[in-house]
């Protein structure tokens, strides 16, 4: 489980992880409350907020070829830069009385893009730092850290500092905490570009399209990770508070709910990160995705709140945990000059219907009722989960895939293999 800690160039790598998801927590509540001190309401939140998760969804696929085309090592220091930058200049703005909301939304666009070309990146170059063994304890690590760091911690500690201070000191302090991921970055030894040739932006993501576009396990699961993004994700951010409201529940409730889907999200990931890769991966995933859908029914039936809650454990260990086995299988089986490219189109299309779900979600509850939504993104997402099984054979191209062995894009010495498109 700790192997890959026993490298110097991983330790560096987690250390600027660790310390990019807290400055994610970290800047969300800070910029919440900024809104609030400048006199904003809830429509002025809800464009600072869309304009950090808008950026960083139109940016992942740039991120993706630029973790093709740059070193990036050199990338992530670059980001996290631009980061300590721009949130040290909200903090000044806000600190001197010269902070507008039409500059904070321009510094929620620099974060949203940060985040959108850290991740791809991130994970082109964990490859080339641990071996193939050591992926799924390293990808677990990332699974624990970011619903603690980005939901719990990071919040936490810009409440404190809001609360004890003021907004621009949380902000100061989620700019420090920036700085000290690009360092870490900073730190990381040089590796070459994964790709050297000569192609523009666009060739390079048509490439990596046509990649996942006649890769059958890869293109069925991104497929159905975009239709249960639709379906499930809305129902669980916009209509939760009512469905505990309705149970007679009130704002602890909810926050117990959540705090039951980080938990669970961690316990998930650290079960995985302890074991090996399952024989049928990909056939493993899609049945705890399946599973994990179920709960979400005790929402929309009228439950007391403790079931809510321990659904929302469940929920989390589920969705998680063969989310730690993914990223091993992109990390085993996408050639290494590809993989960036391929990560960057993994968060595109499970995140990219991320903000349609959340707009629907609102008016389809109202029209339809809390119970029908729920029961269809418990149910719908569950049955289409074997139809993929089924229609993309996962199943036969694991047993012909195995990885008990390296893959084209894995391992610090590892090189792909001529012709591979697995």
């Amino acid at each position: 489980m700790t192997a890959p800690l026993r490298r110097s160039a991983y330790r560096r790598l987690a250390a600027s992880l660790t310390f990019s998801l807290l400055a994610t927590g970290s800047w969300t509540l800070a910029a919440v409350w900024q809104v609030l001190a400048l006199g904003g309401g809830v429509v002025q939140v809800s464009v600072v907020s869309a304009a950090t998760a808008g950026a960083s969804v139109a940016t992942f696929l740039l991120g993706g070829v630029l973790a093709d085309r740059v070193r990036p090592a050199r990338l992530l220091a670059g980001t996290e830069g631009v980061r300590t930058v721009s949130a040290a200049a909200v903090a000044a703005l806000s600190a001197t009385g010269h902070l507008t909301v039409g500059l904070l939304v321009c510094a929620a666009v620099v974060q949203g893009t940060a985040g959108g070309l850290y991740m791809p990146s991130y994970s082109a170059l964990l490859v080339r730092v641990v071996e193939p063994g050591e992926l799924l304890p390293a990808n677990g690590l990332e699974g624990v850290l970011r619903p603690v760091l980005v939901q719990a911690l990071g919040p936490a500690l810009a409440g404190a500092l809001v609360a004890h201070a003021s907004p621009a000191a949380a902000i100061g302090v989620t700019a420090v905490v920036a700085a000290a991921s690009a360092v870490a970055a900073a730190r990381l030894p040089a590796t070459a570009p994964a790709t050297t040739g000569g192609l523009s932006l666009w060739s390079g993501l048509r490439e990596g399209l046509a990649h996942v576009a006649r890769t059958r396990w890869l293109s069925t699961t991104l497929l159905y990770s975009s239709v249960a993004t639709l379906l499930v994700m809305g129902p669980m951010e916009v209509l939760t508070p009512f469905a505990i409201r309705a149970a007679g529940g009130g704002p602890g409730d909810h926050a117990l709910v959540l705090a039951a889907l980080g938990t669970g999200a961690a316990a998930g990931s650290l079960a995985v990160m302890g074991a090996s890769v399952p024989r049928r991966y990909l056939t493993t995933m899609m049945v705890c995705w399946a599973l994990a859908c179920l709960p979400l029914a005790v929402f929309g039936l009228g439950s007391p709140v403790w079931l809510m809650v321990a659904a929302g454990f469940v929920v989390g260990a589920l969705f998680n945990a063969p989310m730690v086995i993914w990223g091993t299988v992109l990390q085993r089986r996408v050639p290494r000059e590809l993989l960036g490219r391929v990560s960057g189109l993994d968060f595109f299309v499970s995140l990219g219907l991320l903000p349609l779900s959340i707009a629907l979600a609102g008016p389809v509850g109202q029209a339809a009722g809390l119970r029908p939504t729920f029961l269809v993104a418990a149910i719908v997402p569950a049955a289409l989960a074997l139809v993929a099984i089924a229609a993309g054979r996962l199943a036969s191209d694991e047993v012909a895939h195995p990885l008990g062995t390296a893959g084209p894009g894995t391992g610090p010495a590892a090189t792909p293999r001529p012709g591979s498109t697995t």
